[in-house]
Order: structure tokens, then sequence, then C-alpha cells
């Protein structure tokens, strides 16, 4: 059982930032699940992501966190950290470590960092042997 309820980070460009994260996060099976209105949480737009029926991760408006944070998600396979970096590339984010084994974390960890619009290393990472 996961310990962590939920996290987020803000972003400069509230827009810009959700499309990345709508493209980025889908091949792991993440979808918007909530967005939130200035208007509704009286200071920011607010979207959140996760695997239905609960968001887990949430973008807010705003200025972005310095320094950038780090943020990984946990995937079931290799070929799921693959195809996270694939879309994450193709949604406008850059390479920050492109997909392979980090035997300095331990022997099977296989992850793949992509830096978001505001510089966010988002990593997607398998723990399981192939």
């Amino acid at each position: 059982m996961s310990m962590i309820d939920h996290t987020g980070l803000t972003v400069s460009d509230f827009r810009k930032s959700k499309a990345f994260y709508l493209r980025a996060l889908a091949p792991i099976g993440y979808e918007l699940i909530m967005e939130l209105p200035a208007a509704e949480t009286g200071d920011s737009d607010t979207a959140g992501f996760g695997t239905p029926p609960k968001p887990d991760f949430w973008i807010t408006a705003g200025k972005p966190n310095v320094p950038p944070i780090h943020v990984a998600f946990r995937v079931a396979n290799r070929a799921l950290v693959d195809a996270f970096h694939k879309a994450a590339i193709a949604a406008g984010g850059h390479d920050n470590g492109a997909p392979g084994l980090r035997p300095h974390y331990h022997p099977n960890y296989y992850g793949a960092f992509v830096l978001d619009p505001d510089g966010h290393n988002i990593e997607a990472v398998c723990h399981e042997v192939p």
C-alpha cells in the first residue's frame, strides 16, 4: 500500500502544463480526473490527474516551485517507462535521461526522466525484474 496520498506542483502556464501532462501521463494510465477553476478554489486554477477514480497528482497555476520539483511515477513494467518517455517528449518535454537501467540506485531500477515546461523533473520508474 502506498503511503503518499497525493502530491503536486505549481506551474507558470496552466493550459500548457495541463496539455503536457494529459499527453505525457496517458501511457501510464493517468487521466485528468478533476479540474477546479480559480473561481471555485478562491486562488488558482488546479487540475488533478490519476488513475480513476481518484487524482493523486495535482498542478496549480502560479509561480513555479524553485528549485523545480522531482516527481517519480511507479509503473508496472519497462515498456510503460519507454512509452511515458516517448509521449512526454512528443508533448514538448525535454529529455533529462533516456529510458534505461540505473544500477547505481539498485540492479532493477529502470527509469526515464523528462523536464516539463517549467523544468520540473518528471520520471517514470519500474523496479520489477523483466
